[in-house]
């Protein structure tokens, strides 16, 4: 009842949290995030699960109990954890525990609902990565929408309503189709499966596939669902050309929701086309291996070229997610142990590091209420620690070597070379150009925003920032650089439950 404990605490905590007095909220939501927080660190000392969720793993801390009949089909509580789903786990508590205390300096208004909706995503987003039925999982995807639309329609800047309602049209969108696909497959399924239960859903695909049905044969059937849930999946990444709404959504934001978006909720899409496309179709990812990995490489290329064009320190590090989000998805297509674990260590990487970059730019405009480089110069003699930290964050995303990005690109670019679908490594070398724009962006910003003589073209006295804004960016900063020099601290239990993906299930 592991689980059930950490998302009760999160939902609990958030109801306390709604209606407790503003000027406790922040303190209260805070203390209440360190539990599951402490409570996920527990769980990932004490994981003895082996193999894969979806394909007759040994879970770890996994429960049962029986819901409701659906017609032929039952729906059940199924969660449980393996070594994909669980350092997602504790990434999103750790991550939720150091946004709400990013919070205290830019959150001055409607502080309880504030934090009562983070510790409600908090909740959400843990059912997301722990439930093993798919109509269950389904109501904690779509819950996280709500207060995230929230987050940014409230506490966002001049033109958030816009923003929130592009972000809920896109990612709604997206999952009515994954929905709708999904529901098609257990059908055509027949007498395969009884339940909504992913693991049952994914054997019976990987055993017999589906059913004609419509008039289309089984692998034609199979095919279109595989291409409408990646579609649904990929607005929620987001890759090229669904990712429009994602910009918009985190200049809107307040910082510590955009910290949430880049960290955490990007990592819905790719955690499902992982657990669900790449798990459940091996037949039409060897199929689409070929225009998938275009798409990858696209996003990684068109999204850091479009992070060099833009001036708003902000606006540079949602792109950069873009990039770094295609690196992923060649990670995933690469369909080999190194491609694949790489993917799954680049999620937890690019969430800890895009974490870290945001809350960096927060504190220099919590300091200078302008995020443009053209604004203001030299803050490295105004504001050392964050601006050092802010270069860190930067090196990181670069791949420098000692830091869990490095790791992350390494095994993916490992892997990716080694895979078998056609000019893999010509698609893995354009990837690897990417890096160079990486640099080219965020060094620019750096040398413009950081270095030089000091420069604001605002009337603000800056000065350093409080020890709240800094110690949770110390805190990241810390987990990057112990993955980047042991990367094994995840990438084993990673490749563990990796592995049976990529044999079928068998070991």
């Amino acid at each position: 009842m592991m689980i059930e404990a950490l998302i009760a605490v999160a939902l609990v905590g958030a109801l306390v949290t709604f209606v407790v007095p503003n000027r406790y909220a922040g303190k209260l939501a805070f203390a209440i995030s360190l539990v599951p927080a402490a409570l996920s660190l527990w769980l990932f000392a004490a994981f003895d699960g082996s193999g894969n969720a979806l394909l007759g793993g040994d879970l770890a801390f996994e429960s049962r109990v029986e819901w409701i009949q659906l017609g032929e089909y039952s729906i059940s509580w199924v969660v449980g954890l393996d070594g994909i789903s669980l350092p997602l786990v504790v990434l999103t508590t750790i991550l939720c525990s150091l946004a709400i205390l990013s919070s205290w300096t830019p959150i001055d208004r409607r502080e309880s609902q504030f934090y009562g909706l983070v510790l409600f995503i908090e909740a959400n987003l843990i059912g997301v990565f722990a439930a093993l039925d798919f109509f269950v999982w389904f109501i904690f995807w779509e819950a996280v929408l709500i207060p995230m639309y929230l987050l940014i329609g409230i506490w966002g800047g001049p033109d958030r309503k816009y923003a929130a309602i592009k972000f809920f049209v896109y990612t709604n969108v997206a999952s009515l189709l994954m929905f709708g696909a999904f529901v098609t497959l257990v059908f055509a399924l027949g007498d395969a499966v009884t339940s909504f239960a992913l693991p049952e859903i994914a054997s019976a695909m990987i055993e017999t596939g589906p059913e004609g049905v419509f008039g289309l044969e089984g692998t034609t059937l199979a095919s279109i669902v595989f291409v409408a849930m990646f579609l649904g999946f990929a607005v929620k990444v987001p890759v090229v050309p669904f990712h429009t709404w994602l910009p918009d959504a985190h200049v809107q934001a307040p910082t510590p929701a955009s910290v949430l978006l880049a960290g955490v909720l990007l990592k819905m899409g790719t955690y499902a086309l992982l657990r669900f496309n790449f798990t459940m179709f091996p037949e039409q990812v060897e199929a689409f291996a070929v225009p998938i990995a275009a798409i990858a490489v696209i996003s990684v290329i068109y999204g850091a070229m479009l992070a060099l064009a833009q001036t708003d320190l902000k606006r540079i590090v949602a792109y950069s997610s873009v990039s770094s989000m295609g690196y992923v998805i060649l990670g995933l297509i690469a369909y080999t142990q190194f491609g694949v674990g790489g993917a799954t260590f680049q999620m937890v990487s690019h969430g800890l590091i895009s974490g870290l970059m945001f809350m960096a730019v927060g504190v220099i405009y919590n300091a200078t209420h302008t995020r443009n480089v053209g604004d203001m110069s030299g803050l490295a003699d105004r504001m050392p620690v964050a601006a050092g930290i802010l270069v860190a964050g930067a090196f990181g995303y670069m791949g420098l070597p000692l830091m869990s990005g490095f790791a992350a690109e390494y095994f993916i670019f490992f892997g990716a070379f080694g895979a078998d679908f056609p000019y893999a490594p010509v698609f893995t070398a354009l990837a690897m150009f990417g890096i160079v724009l990486v640099a080219g962006y965020l060094l620019f910003a750096l040398q413009r925003t950081i270095f030089g003589p000091y420069r604001l073209e605002t009337d603000y006295d800056v000065g350093a920032a409080p020890l709240h804004d800094l110690a949770p960016m110390f805190v990241l900063l810390g987990i990057i650089i112990a993955l980047g020099v042991a990367p094994d601290l995840l990438f084993e239990m990673i490749t563990d439950a990796v592995d049976p993906i990529l044999t079928g299930g068998e070991l």
